[in-house]
């Protein structure tokens, strides 16, 4: 498929779903919103603890311009991953055809000075996720179980270091060099895991540095 033909296999493929996406306000997961609301007829929750590095202005941006009953097509929950009550009860409300989980500090100057929150937020939080999920996801049956995906969002970091030639693939041995990329990596492992022993459908890519509208 050519670029425009998987654009819109895409839009055709999270059409009219029920979207959980966790870290909504930050600013990949503000991007995917947009592209959502705009694309789609998905219903969208964005699951935010709503941190110094969140803005919903982006996303607010278009919901503005809903009518009353398309505004309903997108709900904002301030919601902290760790906390593991809340967010089951969350996803069992939900009941989500698609999780994209975005949700995690990121900042590596910052995981070096206060590294324990990196290890709250990003092997914590996604464990709790998981484990929501992995119950919610062994009620479910039929077309509804076989199109449940989990969509682990991660950092080309848990690699390590680059250096000036050769480039990272999905087979690339895992040396993280911060907390921060240790924690991300953590979450890998957890999620694969999950994957494996419990047969809960996961995905996980590894992001480079992005950059756009909204940053």
């Amino acid at each position: 498929m050519n670029r425009v033909q998987t654009s819109q296999y895409l839009n055709n493929f999270f059409d009219n779903k029920i979207i959980l996406i966790t870290g909504g306000c930050g600013f990949i997961g503000c991007n995917l919103i947009r592209r959502l609301l705009k694309t789609t007829n998905s219903k969208i929750y964005n699951l935010d603890k709503l941190t110094y590095a969140s803005d919903s202005y982006g996303i607010n941006d278009i919901v503005k311009t809903f009518k009353d009953q398309e505004s309903e097509r997108y709900q904002l929950l301030k919601i902290d991953l760790a906390n593991k009550d809340l967010v089951n009860s969350s996803i069992q409300h939900i009941k989500p055809d698609y999780i994209f989980h975005l949700a995690a500090e990121s900042h590596v100057d910052r995981s070096i000075e206060t590294p324990e929150i990196f290890l709250s937020s990003n092997v914590i939080g996604t464990f709790n996720l998981l484990e929501a999920t992995r119950s919610y996801h062994s009620t479910l049956s039929g077309s509804k179980r076989e199109s449940f995906r989990f969509h682990h969002i991660s950092t080309d970091e848990v690699f390590g270091s680059l250096g000036e030639t050769g480039y990272f693939s999905e087979k690339s041995p895992y040396s993280p060099r911060s907390p921060y990329s240790a924690s991300k990596a953590s979450s890998d492992h957890f999620v694969n895991a999950w994957h494996h022993t419990y047969a809960m459908p996961t995905l996980i890519t590894n992001c480079s540095n992005n950059y756009g509208p909204y940053q």
